[in-house]
């Protein structure tokens, strides 16, 4: 199950079933099954808040993910900077729902077990990245 909120910021216009439908095969892809994630949107104050109360970092992210996984089941809570998204989306000249999707699979990733604190898990983490968002099931209008 997929629960989308929103701290702060303005909501988007996502249907929580299309991350369900893509964030399942994501999720499948790597012998895993989807359990409870929460996908919190919020602002760069917001998470940078949470950044240091809960992490000792003072900068700004674009994700925190904090992991709930039991066994095989893939749940957590990811706290997302919109403010963060719009501005990586702008520099990478990306489309920001692209960017937004990138930001919520990279923390789904560190739920699976990705790890991106050296050079080599950070290239692993991007290839894995491009692979879940190549998985993107389209939206129905």
């Amino acid at each position: 199950m997929v629960n989308l909120f929103f701290e702060d910021t303005e909501v988007l216009d996502y249907d929580p079933e299309f991350f369900v439908l893509w964030l399942s095969k994501v999720v499948a892809a790597h012998e895993k099954q989807l359990g409870e994630l929460n996908l919190i949107f919020c602002s760069d104050e917001y998470l940078l808040e949470m950044n240091r109360e809960h992490l000792q970092h003072d900068y700004y992210t674009d994700i925190i993910t904090f992991d709930y996984c039991v066994g095989e089941f893939i749940s957590g809570d990811l706290f997302i900077s919109i403010d963060r998204v719009k501005e990586n989306a702008t520099i990478q000249n990306e489309m920001f729902h692209v960017e937004l999707c990138r930001v919520v699979v990279h923390g789904v990733l560190h739920l699976v077990g990705y790890k991106d604190k050296s050079d080599t898990d950070e290239r692993e983490m991007r290839r894995q990245e491009a692979l879940a968002l190549d998985l993107l099931v389209p939206r129905e209008t």
